[in-house]
């Protein structure tokens, strides 16, 4: 066998060609290190060592035994074939059937002594075990033990065309190189870490954890290796987040003055009344303002909890300084609807306000606006320097992707800042003036668990808007049953009779017999031309154009729909106020996080609103899950919940920008990442060099560490 390294192919490995190194690389697997950083999801205990004599019903484990006889059998129904194995041991004899294997007979013959594990069933006439694990002893094996029987047998994720046998031979194979893995966690460093009460925990040398997350003694060094890579995980992802955190705070940003008569007036002249969560969060970020680091702020708050107005106070209060703002939105519409709001808010004061996006480049003062209309297709010249002489410019991504310069740009806010990448956040702080580097403000109306918000967003500032306006309405919230849907239905009418609008959600485009769930093309024909044939509805969904979203949007804004059918595309977007009524097909499809926010489309104005769960799922855990949401307003915990029963990629979507993948931790793992965020953070502040810790510094490196600002 040729020598094998950290560094070899795959390809090169025993029993490896083309087409299984191609489906390894689809699992990202390509060089043996890759291997071994591949950890199993689950383990199969088959420690138990089973006597044949002594076999029952439902017994689990492993039998050493020899085979007596093999033979292929051909079912006439369906022409299934089957393997079946008469083995015995001193204690007695045992059937064993493996199916669809006929390839069987040529590796195995009478005599061949083999372990088989699984479990032993009863069928109706004798003991039997279906499908075994098996396998020859080996004493020369590198793996003590066996590799798939006699032990805690991992089993992996797998792709198409690849079995558990196949990997666990090739992990075998690869285990040989772990020496090789370096130990970065010296026991100078192992002292440190005590001072952060890891005292409790028993952290493994890096190679005895490889080889114990594969191949484990038993269940105690499992759970330890398990420890030592989930810290592995947690602390490399704080480290990173905390050097890009002490990044941001030593650059040099300009210090922005509070102007207390000013913002004092302005909060006076609003139409409502702040809530004290409101006033709380605006002065914590009036207060990052003031100093000539940047501020690097996260600001969280159920859908209509008020974060635009928080987030304009910080604008203003830029603007009065002689600095400008930028708003960037996920969408045109909601841009134009931000550009509408502050407009107006503004039309008292001496402040321009800009609007960039793909369509529209205007400008307002004391709410008079003008059109400003680009010499060029680039919008370049003249007219780019025009918008930014605006105080405040609110666009899409508009904002870095035409040719728009800034002259003093002092504060940038994002709105659902988790649908903008790190490249696009990046480019619109280079866009500030050379050495000064923009106060950060990021918004997101998505409700973010605490476990998640400790990795996700660790190198930044957390304000939480936990408060809704006085005088809004709580939602009623109800589930509705199959039979209930024509009640339901009347319910609309009536509602839609006293002038008020309605969404229908829909989890898909087209229909889809395998999910049995509404399609929003057959749901939007079904209500148009059966349900509610003398009503106006509308269709929204994901493969429309940019520009037909914003008009169908708009259109249902004024009113030019009774009814918006729509997909998902509609969880963050233009505000309805008029809207009284969310109804949701196919509830169940939707994590809970998610129907909160449809739910937050409804209820933006003094009209009771109400939102209905529809679902055909007789499943007793879907009413659970739901009938929880009807009970429930808060986002924060209705998110835990959720997190809790159905993980973060069924919570957040696992293309989410900022979702952590992790190999092996967990949101779970709450203790584990305070501690660890808390140790990265100390080293970090008493040492940003990492000069003290060059093997820690050795290692980020080789994983990509270098930091760059967002």
């Amino acid at each position: 066998m040729t020598k094998v390294f950290l560094s070899t192919s795959l390809k090169n490995l025993t029993r490896i060609g083309e087409v299984t190194a191609g489906r390894l690389k689809k699992l990202g697997l390509t060089t043996v290190e890759d291997l071994l950083f591949y950890y199993p999801h689950r383990y199969s205990d088959f420690t138990r060592q089973i006597k044949i004599g002594e076999a029952g019903a439902g017994m689990s484990g492993t039998i050493e035994a020899q085979i007596l006889s093999i033979k292929n059998i051909v079912t006439r129904y369906r022409r299934q074939s089957i393997c079946e194995a008469t083995v015995s041991d001193e204690t007695g004899e045992l059937k064993v059937v493996w199916f669809n294997q006929p390839y069987l007979v040529t590796q195995l013959k009478p005599g061949d002594r083999i372990f088989l594990a699984g479990t032993v069933e009863f069928d109706g006439f004798n003991l039997v075990m279906r499908s075994p694990e098996w396998e020859r002893f080996n004493p020369a094996a590198s793996i003590k033990g066996g590799v798939h029987t006699g032990r805690l047998v991992p089993v992996y994720p797998l792709t198409a065309g690849l079995t558990e046998k196949q990997l666990r031979f090739l992990m075998s194979q690869a285990i040989v190189v772990i020496p090789e893995i370096g130990e970065w966690l010296t026991d100078n460093f192992k002292f440190q870490i005590s001072n952060f009460k890891f005292k409790e925990f028993k952290l493994l040398n890096l190679q005895t954890a490889i080889r114990n997350i594969h191949f484990p003694e038993n269940q105690e060094l499992l759970a330890q290796a398990q420890l030592r890579l989930k810290f592995e995980e947690l602390f490399w992802l704080q480290l990173k987040k905390a050097l890009t955190r002490h990044q941001i705070k030593t650059a040099k940003a300009p210090a922005i003055e509070f102007k207390e008569v000013e913002i004092k007036k302005f909060v006076q002249s609003l139409p409502f009344k702040l809530t004290n969560a409101q006033r709380k969060v605006a002065w914590q970020i009036l207060l990052d303002l003031k100093k000539d680091t940047p501020m690097n702020r996260l600001l969280q708050g159920d859908v209509g909890s008020g974060k635009t107005i928080v987030a304009l106070m910080a604008m203003l209060n830029v603007a009065l300084n002689g600095h400008q703002s930028v708003l960037m939105a996920p969408t045109e519409i909601l841009a134009k609807q931000h550009f509408a709001t502050i407009s107006k808010l503004l039309r008292e004061w001496d402040v321009s306000v800009g609007l960039v996006t793909r369509s529209s480049k205007e400008r307002c003062i004391k709410n008079k606006v003008s059109h400003l209309r680009p010499p060029r297709a680039d919008f370049g010249g003249q007219a780019s320097i025009k918008i930014t002489d605006s105080n405040i410019i609110i666009g899409t991504h508009a904002l870095i992707q035409e040719n728009i310069k800034f002259k003093k740009l002092g504060l940038v806010v994002v709105d659902e800042q988790h649908r903008f990448g790190v490249e696009q956040r990046k480019a619109l702080r280079e866009k500030s003036e050379k050495g000064i580097s923009p106060h950060f403000l990021s918004m997101t109306a998505t409700p973010i668990p605490r476990s998640l918000a400790l990795t996700m967003y660790s190198d930044l500032d957390l304000s939480i808007l936990d408060e809704l306006p006085a005088g809004r309405k709580s939602i009623i919230t109800k589930v509705v049953a199959p039979d209930d849907r024509p009640k339901a239905y009347d319910f609309i009418n009536e509602q839609i009779k006293f002038g008020r609008q309605v969404f229908v959600i829909c989890p898909l485009i087209d229909e889809s017999d395998k999910l049995g769930v509404k399609a929003v093309t057959t749901e939007f024909a079904k209500l148009d031309k059966e349900v509610f044939p003398d009503l106006k509805i509308g269709l929204l969904h994901g493969k429309l154009k940019d520009a037909e979203k914003d008009d169908v949007q708009q259109q249902f804004r004024d009113k030019k729909f009774d009814i918006l059918v729509a997909t998902s595309v509609v969880e963050v977007g233009v505000d309805i106020p008029n809207a009284s009524v969310m109804m949701i097909e196919g509830a169940e499809r939707f994590g809970l996080a998610q129907l909160h926010q449809f739910r937050g489309r409804v209820g933006r104005a003094e009209h009771q609103s109400y939102c209905f769960l529809f679902t055909d799922s007789p499943n007793q855990n879907v009413f659970e899950r739901l009938d929880f949401l009807s009970q429930n307003t808060d986002g924060f915990k209705i998110a835990e919940y959720d997190l809790k029963i159905r993980g973060i990629g069924d919570l957040y979507g696992r293309q989410q920008h900022g979702v952590p993948e992790f190999k092996i931790a967990g949101l779970g793992d709450y203790k584990l990442m305070e501690l660890t965020q808390n140790m990265a953070r100390a080293l970090v502040e008493e040492d940003p060099s990492l000069a003290a810790w060059p093997g820690v510094k050795k290692r980020l490196a080789e994983l990509g560490g270098a930091v760059h600002l967002e």
